[in-house]
């Protein structure tokens, strides 16, 4: 197998199924010899959330060394499917992926009368998107970076981080100028253009709010928005 020449990290998508094929267009990953990572958030507050999850499956068929990390809104969708902090996820922007997969039932809800249970749910939501969420990655390490959705705890081996940090932990982090070993690239911490410190590059330009979604190309540094 080739050696990766390049890797492409994509940032925070939450449900942009247009900005997603938008960026598509611009990029131009060849399979086999260059890398994509994902860095969480494909879901919530956008409009197309179960689009945006289809279209990463269909990725997968390609590039099938693809690294998908979990991001919050995935561990919240996770915790809802098993019944877990329900509210959370919905007050979270999770009403829209729910919206998302309703549509494309015709009369399912009315059907349902509005019931909310684990049969609906199972129904709603196809096995082959629970399999992805389940098979999410915590962090990814290069040789000269480590991807993560939110960031790092400074002082905790990478080993021994928490989930928890992983997609949840924003000013311990953000404000940090430790040296984390290697250079942290991350998501979850929206900005109106990408983050570049010696210690850490920030891709999520909120492209929920208005703003723009972002791919990093390395070793190059280049950055693609649309």
């Amino acid at each position: 197998m080739a050696l990766t020449e390049r890797i492409f990290v994509i940032g925070d998508i939450h449900g942009c199924l247009n900005k997603l094929e938008l960026l598509w267009g611009k990029i131009d990953p060849r399979p086999g010899v260059d890398q994509l990572v994902f860095l969480g958030d494909y879901i919530d507050r956008g409009e197309d959330s179960s689009g945006v999850l289809d279209y990463l499956l269909q990725l997968k068929k390609i590039y099938p060394d693809t690294i998908f990390l979990m991001g919050n809104h995935e561990k919240m969708f996770i915790d809802f499917l098993s019944g877990v902090e329900r509210a959370l996820f919905i007050y979270n922007g999770g009403e829209s992926t729910l919206k998302s997969y309703l549509v494309r039932m015709e009369n399912f809800w009315d059907n349902r009368q509005g019931v909310l249970d684990e049969e609906t749910l199972n129904q709603l939501v196809p096995e082959n998107h629970r399999a992805f969420l389940q098979e999410l990655h915590p962090f990814y390490e290069t040789d000269n970076y480590i991807m993560v959705h939110a960031g790092l705890r400074h002082g905790v081996p990478l080993e021994n981080q928490s989930l928890d940090d992983l997609v949840w932990i924003r000013e311990e982090f953000i404000y940090s100028e430790e040296d984390f070993g290697k250079r942290i690239i991350f998501g979850h911490t929206p900005f109106v253009r990408p983050l570049v410190l010696p210690n850490k590059i920030g891709i999520d330009t909120g492209a929920v709010y208005g703003n723009s979604l972002t791919c990093l190309i390395l070793p190059d540094l280049e950055f693609i928005s649309v």
